[in-house]
C-alpha cells in the first residue's frame, strides 16, 4: 500500500463555525455546531478538576459543573465573575428555566452523550492511575517538596526556650 500525503488531498480544512440559534425569552442564544477537540478536552478536564474533593469525584458537583461548562463553552451567553462565583445559584437559575435542556437539544446529535461518555472514561482512567503504584509514587514525589517546606518552617520557628502551658499534672 502506498502512502498518500495529507497535503495532497483537497480537504475542506476549515472548521465548522456555524451556529444554531434558539429563541429564549425573546433573546437569541447561539449554540456552536462544532466545538473544537481542544475545547472539548478542556470542558472535560475542567469539570473533573472542579468536581474532585479529597481524592474522589463528587458526582453531584460533576453534574453541576458539566452543565455550567457546557453553557459557557457552547453558547454565546456571558456571565460575570460574580455570577460564576455562586455557581449553585447560577445552576439553579439555568436548570429551573430549562436552559440546559434547550442547549442540549440544539447540540449536534450524539455530542452530549459523547461528552458524558468521554468524561466518564477519563475519570475512570484517572482514578485507576491514581490508585496504581505509579500514581501513588508520583503523588508522593509531588507532595515531598510541600511537606519538606512545612517541616523546615516548623524547625525554623522552633524555640527551645518556650515551655508548654501547664494544662494539668504531668506524669
Amino acid at each position: 500500500m502506498s502512502l498518500i500525503n495529507f497535503k495532497n488531498i483537497d480537504f475542506d480544512k476549515s472548521i465548522d463555525k456555524t451556529n444554531k440559534v434558539i429563541n429564549f425569552n425573546g433573546q437569541e442564544i447561539e449554540i456552536v455546531n462544532y466545538l473544537s477537540a481542544n475545547d472539548k478536552y478542556d470542558l472535560i478536564m475542567i469539570t473533573l478538576q472542579q468536581s474532585k474533593e479529597n481524592g474522589i469525584y463528587n458526582s453531584y458537583k460533576q453534574e453541576i459543573f458539566f452543565h455550567l461548562n457546557l453553557v459557557y463553552m457552547y453558547t454565546n451567553l456571558s456571565f460575570t465573575d460574580k455570577q460564576k462565583e455562586d455557581y449553585l445559584k447560577l445552576y439553579d437559575i439555568l436548570e429551573s428555566n430549562g436552559v440546559f435542556n434547550e442547549v442540549i437539544g440544539a447540540m449536534a446529535e450524539g455530542e452530549y452523550e459523547n461528552l458524558l461518555t468521554w468524561m466518564e472514561e477519563v475519570q475512570e482512567d484517572l482514578l485507576a492511575y491514581e490508585n496504581s503504584f505509579a500514581g501513588v509514587i508520583n503523588n508522593l514525589i509531588e507532595s515531598l517538596p510541600k511537606n519538606a517546606e512545612a517541616a523546615a518552617e516548623i524547625v525554623d520557628n522552633f524555640n527551645p526556650e518556650c515551655k508548654p502551658a501547664n494544662h494539668g499534672a504531668w506524669l
